[in-house]
């Protein structure tokens, strides 16, 4: 067993893997308060299309973090609820939104800052 936590074959990669997708952590946080109709995930999400949606649904399930719940009612709908493995999750995802909180704004300066056009070539080019 190798000690370096970045590896392709490690569990650390695979953390970061499921948190590097835009939208797994964002649709773990939308079932954060209980089960969701993929509708509702929708509308509280915001600017998620449907098919993004439903492979985003698939993978959580997939990886053991969301599971999906059928119900024969009268009117068919299906839910999603997070796992007890998916609500692991919630703290390390709030950290980052925390940290994006904190130091999001000298983040974007950063980038403003990287395409900004650079006075000194521009004097060098006349």
């Amino acid at each position: 067993m190798t000690t370096d936590a970045f590896l392709a074959d490690c569990r650390a990669r695979l953390a970061f893997d499921l948190l590097s997708n835009t939208w797994n952590a964002v649709v773990l946080r939308a079932l954060r308060d209980g089960p969701r109709r993929p509708v509702e995930l929708r509308e509280r999400i915001g600017g998620i299309s449907p098919k993004v949606l439903t492979e985003t649904l698939r993978r959580l399930q997939f990886n053991g973090l969301v599971d999906r719940q059928a119900h024969r009612d009268a009117s068919p709908r299906v839910e999603y609820q997070l796992t007890a493995l998916g609500r692991t999750l919630l703290a390390p995802i709030d950290a980052v939104g925390a940290w994006a909180f904190e130091y999001g704004d000298e983040v974007m300066a950063a980038q403003e800052a990287a395409c900004a056009p650079d006075p000194q070539s521009a004097r060098s080019t006349r």
